[in-house]
């Protein structure tokens, strides 16, 4: 999110016009799909962008399982099937490369009013570079405290790792991810690693996969097909001071929620 772009011609694009027919489509048989089992709540691949120092925004994020398992992960924990999460998150720029950020998690399912799950605040930095051409890298420091509903220990962290690489309209970002809990320090650091692939049309929006996989413990690494890998088609845009990523994604193993739907709407000052 928060990424400039010099101009928008999506809507005058033959190209843009299928494109959106075929995600309409796709989100249909999402609301005809069928059942599957857990999955994880990360939607966004980090990349290189960042407020300008003293700028602030705010990005919504959107997810609804479509199709996920209606049984508990562990005891007190909010099964997946239709969870809707709806996550505010407000960043500030403190220098040309730091951003502070503040997560406020919700979750919702039919029937039922919204349940308020915690707060994460994060600190990302990330190095000087080219922002047109070549590679970037950074860090983001997470810690959060939610409820028993979203996550089994109250206190949690996470060190993300930033890597990517421009080359003409492509981009590629990967994010390993080391999460560990504050709350219980025996319990083992586990490892998920993001991906994303995008391509910039003609029309200056960008189309491309993103996924997410859980590796397990760090100590114990493997067993895929016993983990949640979800891969995501996804469009990224811009109108004026808005920007959107929004997708569909489909899990990979018995142990993915079947099909979700995700989109994160941002506004910047």
């Amino acid at each position: 999110m928060k990424k400039a772009y010099k101009k928008f011609g999506v809507y005058r694009s033959a190209y843009f016009k299928s494109f959106v027919s075929v995600f309409l489509t796709a989100i249909g048989l999402v609301f005809t799909g069928g059942t599957a089992t857990a999955a994880s709540e990360e939607i966004q691949v980090y990349m290189d962008d960042l407020s300008k120092p003293g700028g602030i925004g705010m990005d919504v994020h959107n997810s609804f399982v479509r199709s996920g398992s209606g049984t508990p992960d562990y005891p007190g924990a909010q099964p997946p099937n239709h969870v809707y999460r709806l996550t505010p998150e407000f960043y500030y720029g403190i220098s040309d490369t730091l951003e502070l950020g503040l997560y406020l998690l919700t979750t919702t399912t039919p029937g039922n009013s919204p349940n308020y799950d915690g707060e994460k605040i994060r600190l990302k930095y990330v190095a000087p570079h080219d922002e047109t051409q070549g590679s970037f890298w950074g860090a983001n420091l997470e810690i959060g405290k939610t409820s028993l509903r979203v996550s089994e220990a109250a206190w949690n962290a996470e060190f993300k790792g930033i890597y990517g690489y421009r080359s003409g309209r492509w981009t590629f970002a990967v994010n390993p991810n080391f999460d560990w809990s504050l709350s219980a320090p025996s319990s083992p650091v586990s490892l998920d690693v993001d991906t994303k692939v995008a391509y910039k049309t003609d029309a200056d929006y960008e189309v491309g996969f993103e996924s997410y996989n859980e590796l397990g413990p760090l100590r114990n690494l493997g067993h895929l097909n016993q983990l949640s890998q979800t891969l995501y088609g996804v469009i990224d845009t811009h109108v004026g001071k808005f920007d959107l990523n929004a997708g569909i994604g489909r899990g990979l193993t018995t142990a993915s929620d079947r099909w979700l739907i995700k989109f994160i709407i941002g506004v910047h000052y």
